[in-house]
């Protein structure tokens, strides 16, 4: 088992070898889209409404319907948003939703959208006994349902051991995004063959801005417009990542839902600006080094 540092050298993108986009891009948007599968067996992921007394309720009915809020509503609006500006995220999917909510991932499937390996369903990988299985068992799920194997791994809200990533090399996986270590890939070792980490973002998360700060409706519309100014300028001397991670249930609500348009109508209008995928994102740093 390795930690971190023991997979990835320190270095910087300041002093790295040029990376260089075609034509005359700069960033790389790299939009997800979270869907989760919540067991209502089990303690929340998340609570947006805390028990009285600050108990962990089980079953956990008021949180549960918020989630089930968005694969019935939220996630509509977030495809449409999508397919009106001709984009296709990754979708980081629990597989366990091509059981429960079909019609979801099927749309995200028939617009073009990328799947990510996302764990069965949402807890951390610190209470899977066999880390392993778990990690094939999604894939092959999600194999069956698309027609192609993912190549994308993003842990259930990014948890990982120390010997996660060595599972995800193994069951044949060749990207991951769960570190936020970085604006451009890296390679990551493992036991057996080297991964390439696509950077991710915890800070332009609506989880993150929304639900555990609790701030207004507009401000990951500020933050992503604040980001972006940033690396177009420091990607002129070598190319960034723009990853922002979204989930129904927060940025697809009626209040949300209009901040969201304008983050991405706002991305539209930038020059040196490409939406990509991750496999696109992977397969582009492989060929530059």
């Amino acid at each position: 088992m390795m930690t971190p540092r023991e997979r990835v050298a320190y270095s910087t993108p300041f002093e790295r070898r040029k990376l260089v986009l075609p034509g005359d891009a700069r960033l790389i948007v790299w939009p997800v889209v979270n869907i989760e599968e919540w067991d209502i067996n089990r303690p929340m992921p998340r609570q947006v409404s805390p028990a009285p007394g600050g108990q962990k309720n089980v079953p956990d009915v008021p949180n549960w319907t918020w989630h089930e809020y968005g694969m019935r509503v939220g996630f509509w609006r977030l495809l449409k948003a999508f397919e009106d500006r001709d984009i296709r995220p990754t979708l980081s999917l629990n597989a366990k939703v091509c059981e429960t909510a079909p019609a979801v991932p099927k749309a995200a499937l028939d617009a073009g959208w990328e799947f990510m390996a996302h764990c069965y369903e949402q807890m951390s990988i610190h209470a899977i006994e066999d880390q392993f299985a778990m990690i094939a068992q999604s894939a092959d799920i999600l194999e069956s349902f698309t027609g192609k194997r993912p190549r994308g791994w993003l842990g259930p809200g990014r948890t990982q051991t120390f010997d996660t990533l060595d599972h995800v090399a193994r069951a044949g996986f060749d990207w991951f995004g769960d570190w936020i270590i970085d604006d451009q890939p890296l390679w990551v070792g493992t036991e057996t063959k080297p991964l390439v980490s696509v950077p991710y973002s915890v800070e332009l998360n609506d989880i993150t801005i929304m639900v555990s700060a609790q701030h207004s409706s507009n401000e990951m519309l500020q933050r992503t417009i604040d980001a972006a100014e940033r690396l177009l300028e420091e990607g002129t001397a070598s190319a960034r990542v723009l990853a922002f991670g979204v989930h129904p249930y927060v940025s697809g609500a009626a209040h949300r839902i209009r901040y969201f348009e304008a983050l991405l109508d706002h991305l539209k209008t930038l020059d040196g600006v490409v939406f990509w995928q991750g496999d696109q994102i992977c397969d582009w740093y492989t060929a530059q080094d």
